[in-house]
């Protein structure tokens, strides 16, 4: 497969990984551009890691083509890797050196001339607002600063591509708030970002999403297109009283394929909004139940993946019954 198309950052044509008989990525197919932010979401086991293995010139694919920055991920994956920055969702800098060491140490893994060094190591510590931590032992910092050392030490050497692996698992949302800002600061430098995350606040912040489900991808585009385009049934929230004590109730009403806590009151996914909202005012009235708000609105993200998700396990139930 040759460079392709140079707006895009990654282009991937039928990709699959196997490992025996279990097909652990099947036949994925999408481009990303340069300078995009792109979301690449699904559950645990997903097939999210590998495909991210796969792009980042560790592990072979069984079959397909795909290039990164340019480069093919079959034929030049040692091209790749000095052209890409990753960041895991494990912490993988020394707690034991201090915040300079580990650029410093970085600086010479990625063969950084000397006469650039003191400038990169000073750049990464101002983008990451470290000013103050310099002499400090990586393992004093809290999970944000740690996260945004993190960060600075994978585009030490200003890849045009970098990958984040969950990279805001585990920290908190003012710190989570933060690291995004420098994902848009470096988007709007050029750089392409492909991160993978299971935080549906942060999917928003994305410009395009990709959902990977059992190994394909089974959603491809933009927040707003996968809320408007991507979902047959109809979202009602309920504001009420008893919320949770009602959604068994409110489940097992006619037409209504789901529901689920959401924050204080009930998303229901149903085939025909109109008709669940009437059914419901009638049990919530029959019940003596206080209703703050029972109206359709535009699907979550979070509406979204479950409603796609359940749909392709309805899809594959029938084929799983009759290879039995």
């Amino acid at each position: 497969m040759g460079s392709g198309n140079n707006d895009f950052a990654v282009s991937l044509r039928d990709l699959e990984k196997r490992f025996g008989d279990f097909i652990a990525v099947n036949k994925v197919s999408l481009d990303v551009r340069k300078g995009e932010i792109f979301g690449f979401l699904g559950p645990n086991g997903a097939g999210k890691s590998t495909t991210i293995r796969m792009l980042c010139g560790i592990l072979l694919p069984t079959a397909g083509a795909g290039t990164v920055a340019g480069f093919d991920i079959v034929h030049q994956p040692e091209e790749i890797k000095k052209n890409i920055g990753y960041m895991s969702q494990r912490f993988s800098l020394y707690e034991d050196l201090t915040v300079e060491e580990n650029i410093d140490f970085y600086s010479g893994i990625y063969k950084i001339p000397a006469e650039k060094k003191r400038l990169r190591k000073d750049w990464v510590i101002g983008m990451a607002g470290l000013e103050e931590h310099r002499s400090s032992l990586t393992s004093t910092l809290s999970g944000g600063w740690k996260q945004r050392l993190a960060l600075g030490c994978a585009i030490l050497h200003e890849p045009p591509i970098i990958f984040l692996d969950e990279p805001t698992s585990g920290v908190d949302p003012i710190s989570r708030r933060n690291f995004w800002d420098l994902i848009y600061r470096m988007a709007g430098e050029g750089v392409t970002v492909f991160v993978t995350t299971h935080y549906m606040d942060e999917a928003e912040y994305c410009d395009r999403l990709g959902l990977i489900y059992r190994g394909e991808l089974i959603a491809l585009g933009t927040p707003t297109e996968l809320k408007t385009r991507f979902m047959a049934e109809e979202v009602v929230e309920v504001a009420c009283d008893c919320a949770q004590e009602m959604m068994d109730d409110i489940e097992a009403l006619p037409g209504v394929k789901h529901a689920a806590m959401f924050g204080k009151g009930l998303h229901v996914v149903t085939e025909d909004a109109v008709r669940a909202i009437s059914a419901m005012a009638t049990l919530l009235a029959e019940r003596g139940v206080s209703v703050e708000r029972l109206e359709k609105i535009t699907p979550s993200l979070e509406d979204v993946f479950v409603s796609l998700i359940e749909a392709r396990d309805r899809q594959e139930a029938p084929q799983r019954e009759f290879s039995r």
